[in-house]
């Protein structure tokens, strides 16, 4: 098995392997500025034992044009969405959610 940090990274660099969302500020901006944060996610490599304190790699953050953006994987059951996976380094019965985010949206 993978291990989550590995799996987190792979799908945050590539956008495949689940489901990306983008919230209603994020959405709200053109379309240059929404590649450009996607972009800047996908090359995110700032972890830090104080955003990342079980080394998952599964939050992330930066300032884009003055405003503060987040990004979280979040692990959904990949069968019943609306439970968390019993076992998030198994691919095979968990969805990775990867939600983008303007901070004063969390």
């Amino acid at each position: 098995m993978t291990d989550i940090k590995t799996l987190n990274d792979n799908f945050r660099k590539t956008f495949t392997g689940g489901q990306v969302l983008l919230t209603a500020g994020i959405d709200s901006m053109d379309a240059e500025d929404v590649a450009n944060i996607l972009q800047l996610v996908q090359d995110f490599n700032d972890f830090t034992p104080d955003n990342d304190p079980y080394g998952e790699h599964d939050f992330g953050s930066f300032v884009y044009n003055g405003n503060k953006i987040f990004w979280k994987i979040d692990y959904y059951d990949r069968f019943n969405t609306c439970y968390a996976s019993e076992n998030p380094a198994n691919p095979s019965i968990t969805k990775r959610v990867l939600t983008i985010m303007l901070a004063d949206e969390w």
